[in-house]
């Protein structure tokens, strides 16, 4: 359950419009790679505010970004927020998601969208590479068991 919010929360401020949100990474060419992402958006996505989440990959894998906002609107929503699961701004950002996000829009007269910032630079951020540090050097000293992540191989081994 995500942290308690207002009802407004979900809407564009004037309170008539419904938000769906689409979490989208770049896509790719693995396979496992693309699920694993797909399964923790959906796994968290009740941590968000939003009546409606969907998982998308820019590129190289399904779902589109273009099938995600067709869901979205399908779900009800009537303003798409594109969020990029991307570290920095860069091409993708200043581009392609707009390009992309402009087309699916088409298909969907009267949605509005918009593409959110990208995950960083912020210093929450900072926060988790200090806990991802601490662990793998604890893992690597013997005192701490390895992560999902890495268990099962010789990741956070000191060479």
């Amino acid at each position: 359950m995500g942290p308690a919010r207002d009802e407004s929360d979900h809407r564009d401020g004037t309170g008539d419009e419904v938000v769906g949100v689409v979490v989208v990474d770049h896509g790719s060419r693995r396979a496992e790679s693309n699920a694993a992402f797909e399964s923790f958006v959906r796994a968290s996505s009740g941590r968000l505010p939003y009546p409606v989440v969907e998982v998308a990959h820019m590129e190289l894998a399904e779902p589109t970004l273009g099938a995600a906002f067709d869901r979205c609107v399908a779900a009800g929503a009537t303003v798409v927020a594109v969020a990029p699961w991307f570290l920095g701004p860069g091409s993708h950002w200043e581009r392609d998601l707009p390009d992309l996000t402009a087309a699916a829009a088409t298909r969907h007269p009267g949605v509005r969208w918009l593409v959110a910032a990208p995950l960083g630079p912020d210093p929450l951020l900072m926060d988790l590479v200090d806990r991802r540090v601490t662990r793998c050097l604890a893992r690597a000293a013997g005192r701490a068991d390895a992560c999902a992540l890495c268990a099962g191989s010789d990741r956070c081994s000191l060479r």
